[in-house]
């Protein structure tokens, strides 16, 4: 029984006579997204919290405390480490070499010219080829980058969006051919347009096409593709753009408000495609906020399906995630440092009951990570997974006066941004407004004001510096993967049948210009050799491209 006296009791006599003694900082204590943090917490910060109905029990509504009944008890997280650079082949050696050292499932990076639809040897490549991902082309290349790899062995997470369409074709394409079939497949596919608009920008599509052609997606996978994932609705970029953790909850949930929105105009049952979405975090520093954030995310996202939407499959409530450690704290002064910031994050995924996580590694912030760096991120996974104890147990830090009252308050606030979005007409609108972006833009100017006026410590950045001599041994990209490319693109044209491909490129455009299904169109033409960038610019004429709002 919590006794109000006894907690004034102290503070008049106890605390008071240890300040007096040994005063606290003159600093405010705060959190990673700047929220004042009391000096203790008590039963009476969350006396207004329910158990039975705000926090619950794991595998159960609203899923605060994970949405496995067991979680780490059963298996380990899948362990996806994001790779990707130059080539198909190099690619390919990363993938076997990550398998090789323990990683359970394959996340492919793709090079910029891909993530915007064009081909390697676009003018607009020039220079970009391979440079921060693979470069994939044709469906010749992603034959190439999983060559030897079962994919009916193997979850693949491939982080596209605008051209994500033709990359999921791809996929399905290079399963066939190894005699797997689609129902078989197991992975997912980022296809969240709307977070590129907002943080990222490698859009392609005005939001109308866009939302069309993730919601075709949402469509056919639930026929043809029923164990992938249709969507990772993504607030890691979010976050990586300098949003707080509230922030990343909320303008992420109501991005998925608004592919759900779509999709249920679209004519699809709620529970036929609400299962397969999933979501994509940042773990940043501050471990106890970001394992608040989870939780909270968890709870307002089976809140919002339920009551908003009507629900009925606990399936369709479950807010399943995905999460990478923050790519933004990461420092190129005293780059082993970030092995340490790597690995508290790490434990903040694990303590927040992610899904599977990606370790970034301690050179990223120089350059792509080498084959050492990698290795090192993996064992940092491995290690808290089978030696820090922390799995042994749900939640094991439910019932922290603290933890469930910053749950409850990220969660508040993260309504509270919801229901602003609501007002301005949803998220698509409220982008177009530049709502979301100037809230992000105010956040990570506020946080590197702080860092520069020392009132938030960065090690080796702004407190603690040492002299380093320039750093050695980092991975580049060689500028002659370009030309290779253009090679590679060359001989498909020469060796496809061409008449074959030039009408399911057509067929395509019909399919654009009316209201079928793109999906099955998209998919022929990738089986014919139609490059990306051919597909994508068949697109681009019907559709038009999207033009980012000025911000005043």
């Amino acid at each position: 029984m919590f006794d109000k006296e006894k907690k004034a009791a102290w503070e008049n006599n106890v605390l008071s006579r240890s300040l007096e003694k040994s005063p606290e900082s003159k600093e405010t204590f705060r959190t990673g997204s700047g929220d004042v943090i009391n000096r203790l917490y008590t039963p009476e910060d969350i006396e207004n919290i329910d158990y039975d109905s705000e926090i619950g029990y794991p595998g159960q509504y609203p899923f605060t405390r994970g949405y496995q009944t067991t979680m780490y008890r059963g298996r380990p997280w899948t362990m996806r480490m994001y790779a990707g650079f130059a080539t198909a082949e190099e690619s390919n050696r990363r993938y076997k070499f990550l398998v090789e050292q323990g990683s359970t499932g394959l996340s492919v990076a793709f090079d910029l010219p891909t993530q915007i639809g064009y081909d390697s040897d676009h003018s607009l490549s020039e220079g970009e080829v391979g440079k921060v991902g693979v470069a994939i082309d044709s469906l010749k290349d992603m034959e190439i980058l999983f060559d030897g790899i079962p994919l009916d062995k193997v979850s693949t997470s491939m982080t596209i969006n605008a051209p994500a369409s033709v990359l999921l074709a791809m996929y399905i394409a290079v399963a066939e051919k190894q005699g797997v079939s689609a129902d078989k497949l197991r992975g997912t596919i980022q296809n969240d347009i709307l977070k590129e608009y907002i943080a990222r920008g490698t859009y392609i599509f005005p939001t109308e096409p866009s939302m069309r052609l993730i919601t075709n997606i949402f469509e056919y996978c639930s026929k043809e593709v029923p164990q992938w994932n249709t969507i990772s609705i993504s607030g890691y970029h979010i976050r990586e753009a300098g949003s707080t953790a509230a922030q990343e909850v909320g303008f992420t949930l109501a991005d998925g408000i608004a592919y759900v929105d779509a999709a249920i105009k679209a004519g699809l049952d709620v529970d036929t495609f609400a299962p397969r979405l999933s979501f994509f975090f940042n773990a940043h520093n501050d471990l106890l906020e970001e394992v608040s954030k989870y939780r909270a995310a968890r709870r307002l996202w089976a809140k919002i399906m339920k009551e908003r939407f009507g629900a009925k499959k606990a399936q369709s409530m479950m807010l399943k995630f995905h999460t990478q450690t923050a790519g933004c704290t990461l420092t190129a002064q005293q780059p082993d440092n970030n092995i340490v910031r790597v690995a508290i994050q790490t434990l903040a995924a694990v303590l927040g009951g992610t899904q599977s996580l990606h370790t970034n590694s301690r050179d990223e912030a120089l350059a792509l990570p080498t084959t050492e760096s990698v290795q090192i991120a993996l064992r940092t996974q491995q290690i808290v997974a089978y030696e820090s104890g922390v799995t042994n147990t749900v939640d094991p830090l439910a019932g922290s006066y603290y933890i469930e009252s910053k749950t409850k308050q990220i969660e508040d606030e993260a309504m509270e941004y919801i229901k602003k979005i609501d007002e301005l007409g949803g998220a698509p609108r409220a982008i177009d407004l530049g709502f979301i972006q100037k809230e992000i833009t105010d956040s990570a100017y506020k946080y590197q004001m702080e860092i520069e006026s020392l009132d938030r410590i960065v090690v080796g950045v702004n407190k603690f510096q040492v002299e380093e001599a320039p750093p050695k041994g980092l991975l580049r990209v060689d500028p002659i993967v370009g030309e290779m490319q253009k090679k590679k693109i060359a001989d498909v044209k020469a060796s496809r049948n061409n008449e074959a491909t030039k009408a399911t490129l057509e067929a395509l455009r019909k399919a654009c210009q009316g209201t079928e299904n793109v999906m099955p169109f998209i998919l022929a033409a990738v089986k014919e050799y139609a490059t990306l960038g051919e597909i994508c610019g068949v697109m681009r004429e019907v559709f038009g491209e999207y033009e980012q709002a000025v911000l005043m």
